[in-house]
C-alpha cells in the first residue's frame, strides 16, 4: 500500500482547524473528503500538527495510504479540483517509504507569529495578523524571548485544556524582528504544548508595551503556573510555516 506526504497551505479563517470536529469543517475533513471523491477510498489523513481554529499554514505536512499506486500530480491536481472551494491547497505530493509519520518522523516545527503594529486597521491583511496599536520595542520582545529558549517546564504557556502529558519542551529558537510596521516572532521545536506559541506572543506583547521587563519572562517561566504568563494571542496571526524531517526520511 503506496504511502503519499502531502504539502498543504490553508487559510485557517473558517476553519474550525486541522483535525475533525463533530461541528464545523476541518482540514483533515476536507482532505479526505477529497480523497473519496477522487478514488472513493475512505483514508485518513494523518497530519504534523493539529492548529487551531483560525491558525493558517503554508506548508502543513500530511501523510495518507491508497490502494494502488498513483502519480503524485494525477493526486495533486484531483485533490485541488475537489478542495476548488474551500481555501485548502496541496502544493506538493510525493511518495514516499512506509515508515514515514507526518506527525511521528518530524524532527522540528517552525511557526511565526504576526503582528501588524499600527492604529490604523488591516484591510488586506484582515484575520491574518494581530492588529497591535500601540507602538511596540521589538528589541525588548527579542531581549524576553531569550529567557525562553531551551529545555524548559512550559506550563505557565500550556493551555489549561492541553493534553500532553509532560510540560516539558525544548525550545530551540525564539526570534523576535521587526521589520516596517510588522512585527514578527518566530518559534521552533520539536513540538510545541497546545497554543504555546500564542501565549508566548500575548506574553510578550506584555514586553514590548513596557509592561514587563524582559527578565520577567524568566520569571514567569519558573512560576510554571498559567496565571503568571499573559494573555492569549489571537489565532489569526499564527502560521505553521514549516515542518523539518531527517533528509534520509523527506525533505
Amino acid at each position: 500500500m503506496p504511502r503519499y506526504k502531502l504539502t498543504i497551505e490553508y487559510d485557517g479563517a473558517g476553519l474550525v482547524g486541522w483535525q475533525r470536529q463533530p461541528q464545523g469543517l476541518s482540514v483533515q475533513e476536507a482532505l479526505e473528503t477529497a480523497v473519496v471523491h477522487f478514488c472513493g477510498e475512505t483514508v485518513t489523513v494523518n497530519g504534523a500538527g493539529r492548529t487551531d481554529a483560525g491558525v493558517h499554514a503554508l506548508a502543513q505536512v500530511a501523510h495518507l495510504d491508497l490502494s494502488r499506486e498513483t502519480r503524485c500530480d494525477v493526486i495533486r491536481g484531483a485533490l485541488n479540483h475537489y478542495l476548488r472551494k474551500t481555501r485548502i491547497s496541496v502544493l506538493a505530493v510525493e511518495q514516499v517509504a512506509p515508515e514515514f509519520d507526518a506527525r511521528l518522523s518530524a524532527i522540528q516545527r517552525v511557526y511565526v507569529y504576526r503582528i501588524l503594529n499600527r492604529w490604523a486597521p488591516a484591510a488586506l491583511e484582515r484575520g491574518r495578523v494581530w492588529r497591535v496599536a500601540p507602538s511596540l520595542n521589538a528589541d525588548a520582545m527579542a531581549a524576553g524571548a531569550k529567557h525562553l529558549i531551551g529545555h524548559h517546564d512550559f506550563t505557565t504557556f500550556r493551555d489549561r485544556l492541553c493534553q500532553a502529558k509532560s510540560p516539558l519542551r525544548t525550545l530551540d529558537a525564539l526570534a523576535v524582528s521587526r521589520l516596517g510596521d510588522e512585527i514578527r516572532i518566530e518559534a521552533r521545536a520539536r513540538s510545541f504544548l497546545h497554543r504555546q506559541v500564542r501565549n508566548m506572543a500575548g506574553t510578550l506583547e506584555l514586553v514590548g508595551l513596557g509592561r514587563w521587563r524582559p527578565e520577567d519572562m524568566a520569571v514567569a517561566l519558573a512560576a510554571r503556573d498559567r496565571r503568571a504568563g499573559g494573555p492569549t494571542a489571537p489565532a489569526e496571526g499564527l502560521y505553521l510555516i514549516e515542518v523539518r524531517y531527517p533528509a534520509f526520511i523527506s525533505a
